[in-house]
């Protein structure tokens, strides 16, 4: 009988730089040549992120033309009808994907939807005979990944994640740079310091719009009375829909680390504390959060805020942290979303685009011209019919969305614990101390006293890249959190 780890072997074989590039059916599909030489792709989900694929295809006229357009909501669908049509441009109206997969003329599909429709949108978009470009996180959970992967593999289909870091090629140069002067990778901090206000508290069951279809809008997930104020969007801070910021904005700075780590697998341990702080409301997802990572033996940190700098201020905190020769560097910050990855090393660090000294002094900034978007990849993929041209197949995806998994995963198997007992908590962890005392100064200028404030402390975990489960101590528990359930006939199956 064939194991998980004989099909990780096989679809991990090799790999070229850092991206996998072996799959199971080989190296190239049949390149695609659409209706008048034109790549007809459809747009599943048309608000927010859709908006931006839209966008990306509409500016890519020569290669592709937008054939369709998908949304169990018709006001935002057929505002954005009505958008296109005085472009000249005039899609084909779906509301239900499962009919869009019956029309044979499209030949690819880009999926804006939210984060639970991720894993099965792709799969039966596969079984269609359809390409795919996902959104992140591509899975909602561990074990979806491993299903989109093995439908791309078994119905040999380019299926790319949107993760837009691998577009930029300042950062690729940025990156190599660091990994051919640095030295060895001392440690990793990662932060998505992202304003974010409460989602509301309910008194009764939410509003559903007249406009929308609940039964698709829910799709893999229990039907229930829609328990937040807004359908659109605010799904992401509800574990049962979402996977708050870690799995929002966390996906792009967290695949961006393995990229210059160049490593195929995630982080063996893992331990996750946080909370919901300075609004009660019906969000159930830490807006505050750290997570602490063994990456084989690198140590990983990232922290998300959702408060700014402080009472009344929208603009997030910078960033503060030690070289590997113990010199403290700060990073301020504009804005009210700061993301970013800082990877320190024996000879300095990577931010950004840059690379700093030992000293915080900066050495370098890279800024090379030809960004591209991850649609444009994706059409160019289709057009050779290569995977080497993806710039993050699938499989990159779901081993990147797994890092944000697992660090929810205990959080979520977490327990509330008073304010002293993380700080103990953070003691054992290496590097965690002052990123802890900076999360502390962080709730005290936003007005909250952490001495009265519930916090969730997860369990240490351990996960084994080979068999995609937990080991070890709280296993049992956690282990319960990598599938879930799903709805009839909304549903991925064993065997896809």
């Amino acid at each position: 009988m064939s194991t998980r780890r004989d099909f990780i072997k096989k679809t991990v074989a090799g790999s070229t730089g850092l991206m996998f590039s072996s799959l199971a059916f080989g190296t190239t599909v049949k390149p695609i040549i659409g209706a008048n030489g034109k790549i007809n792709v459809a747009v599943i989900g048309v608000r927010g992120i859709g908006q931006g694929h839209i966008s990306s295809y509409k500016r890519q006229t020569e290669d592709c033309r937008i054939a369709a357009l998908c949304d169990c909501d018709t006001a935002p669908l057929d505002e954005m009808l009505s958008r296109l049509s005085k472009d000249g441009i005039q899609p084909k109206r779906y509301i239900d994907l499962r009919k869009l997969y019956e029309d044979k003329e499209i030949d690819a599909v880009s999926i804006g939807m939210p984060n639970y429709w991720h894993a099965l949108a792709t799969v039966w978009a596969c079984q269609a005979g359809k390409h795919v470009c996902v959104e992140k996180p591509v899975s909602h959970s561990i074990w979806e990944g491993r299903k989109m992967v093995e439908a791309a593999r078994k119905y040999k289909r380019l299926v790319q994640a949107d993760l837009d870091r691998h577009s930029n090629p300042s950062k690729a140069a940025a990156l190599e740079y660091m990994q051919k002067n640095l030295g060895k990778v001392h440690h990793i901090r990662v932060v998505s310091y992202k304003r974010r206000e409460s989602i509301g508290k309910l008194t009764g069951p939410g509003t559903i719009p007249a406009t929308c279809d609940y039964d698709l809008h829910s799709g893999p997930i229990p039907m229930m009375a829609l328990p937040r104020k807004e359908i659109h969007y605010d799904w992401h801070w509800q574990f049962h829909t979402g996977n708050g910021e870690l799995g929002n904005n966390g996906p792009h700075e967290l695949d961006l680390v393995r990229w210059a780590l160049k490593k195929s697998t995630v982080p063996t341990r893992t331990i996750s504390f946080g909370g919901r702080f300075g609004y009660i409301d019906d969000g159930n997802v830490p807006n505050s959060q750290i997570v602490w990572y063994d990456y084989d033996g690198i140590p990983m940190i990232y922290d998300s805020r959702a408060l700014g700098e402080k009472t009344g201020i929208d603009n997030m905190d910078g960033v503060t942290d030690f070289t590997s020769t113990g010199k403290k560097v700060y990073h301020p910050f504009r804005g009210n979303a700061n993301c970013a990855a800082f990877i320190f090393c024996e000879n300095g660090y990577y931010t950004g685009d840059s690379i700093y000294d030992n000293d915080g002094k900066l050495v370098k900034t890279f800024e090379e011209p030809g960004k591209v978007g991850p649609q444009v990849n994706f059409i160019r993929a289709l057009k050779s019919g290569k995977i080497e041209d993806l710039k993050t197949d699938i499989l990159n995806g779901a081993v990147s969305a797994n890092i944000s998994h697992i660090g929810n995963i205990s959080y979520q198997t977490g327990h509330q614990v008073p304010f002293e007992e993380l700080r103990k908590t953070s003691e054992q962890y290496t590097g965690l101390t002052h990123v802890f005392e900076g999360f502390e100064e962080h709730l005290r200028l936003n007005g909250i006293n952490p001495a009265k404030e519930n916090f969730y402390l997860g369990p240490e975990l351990t996960f084994d890249n080979a068999s995609e489960r937990f080991t070890g101590a709280h296993s049992e528990v956690a282990n319960l959190f990598l599938k879930r359930n799903y709805r009839e006939p909304f549903v991925i199956p064993d065997k896809v």
